[in-house]
């Protein structure tokens, strides 16, 4: 059965290819493996017994959302954009979160995330969504990457990574922590603590959940990329969109974060944002502080002068001034 599917997903991954114009040789091996355990998934969401097994699908539902964070408030917003600081328990916290995900390691991911800042939609740009849907949501992990986009990943300055002992202790153990965090610990909990059978304990967990967990993060790469209002930018391709939104907890409000990279909730204030609330919690702890955002003065000035028009009609803080985090973490307003 499973060399009968590895067949198929040859044969559907030469399809794919065969009618798109790409610029780098195909990764073969990733490319059977990605189509392959998406068909497993596929089918696992048809087969799956959501109502007798809904104490499985509820732990799916929480260790994607861990893996989300992980990767959203972790390799997104401290370790690539350095947009806030964390404490030790938070940074272990985040390193174990990421590890759920299983994602690239995290200098990878780091390293091609500050290229795609710095080259956004040109050739250098991993992810580069002018080479389509399909290329910047998923093909670019199915192929080599384009020359420029090497040449540029190799002068990007990494040393803070190494400095921060958590994430050197996460890219240099990265393989074991992903096998356990992703894979082996969501699978065993299910069977250990109310009897679900290994086949869907290891199924649901570790093929279903797990991909959901990669597209939901493709989808900034790819939908926040193409479709949606730009009230910041007009100029650049990265636009708002809820529903990614909804589905990445709070990164789909793209066209603010390319403004804006550094801001540490990747939206205005007031915007929906799964990340962004439990930050705040953690700020008001004292794991996370030195939360960076921009005025409101800065951000009305290039809306009104960048924007597409529709950061004044359909923003409520058009006609708020943000001062500053207070002393429990939260923004404080003067209608103006």
């Amino acid at each position: 059965m499973v060399l009968i599917m590895v067949e198929l997903t040859t044969i559907l991954s030469k399809m794919i290819f065969r009618h798109l114009n790409f610029e780098t040789k195909i990764k073969w091996v990733n490319s059977i493996s990605i189509i392959l355990i998406h068909l497993l998934a596929i089918l696992g969401f048809f087969t799956f017994d959501y109502i007798t097994k809904w104490r499985t699908f509820l732990w799916g539902l929480f260790v994607g959302g861990l893996g989300g964070f992980g990767v959203t408030a972790g390799a997104h917003r401290l370790w690539s954009h350095r947009s806030y600081k964390a404490k030790l328990p938070l940074r272990i916290f985040l390193m174990l979160c990421f590890s759920i995900a299983g994602q690239n390691n995290l200098y990878n991911w780091v390293r091609d995330h500050r290229v795609h800042h710095k080259f956004s939609e040109t050739v250098a740009d991993p992810h580069n969504a002018n080479r389509g849907f399909f290329f910047s949501h998923v093909g670019w992990l199915m192929m080599k990457k384009h020359p420029q986009v090497i040449e540029k990943g190799k002068k990007i300055n990494m040393d803070d990574l190494f400095e921060d002992p958590v994430a050197a202790f996460l890219i240099r153990n990265f393989w074991w922590l992903k096998l356990m965090m992703c894979f082996f610990a969501p699978s065993v909990v299910p069977h250990v603590f109310w009897g679900e059978t290994w086949y869907w304990s290891v199924y649901s967990q570790a093929v279903c959940r797990y991909v959901l967990n990669l597209n939901f993060t493709w989808l900034v790469n790819s939908i926040a990329h193409m479709w949606g209002n730009r009230p910041y930018d007009k100029a650049i391709s990265p636009s708002e969109n809820f529903v990614v939104s909804l589905l990445s907890i709070g990164e789909g409000w793209h066209n603010y974060h390319h403004t804006f990279p550094w801001d540490y909730r990747a939206a205005e204030l007031g915007k929906f944002s799964v990340t962004t609330f439990w930050l705040n919690l953690f700020a008001k702890i004292g794991w996370a502080y030195d939360l960076k955002i921009p005025s409101d003065n800065l951000v009305r000035m290039i809306a009104e002068n960048r924007g597409d028009g529709t950061y004044v009609a359909n923003n409520h803080l058009a006609h708020a001034e943000i001062h500053d985090l207070d002393i429990n973490g939260n923004i404080r307003l003067r209608r103006t």
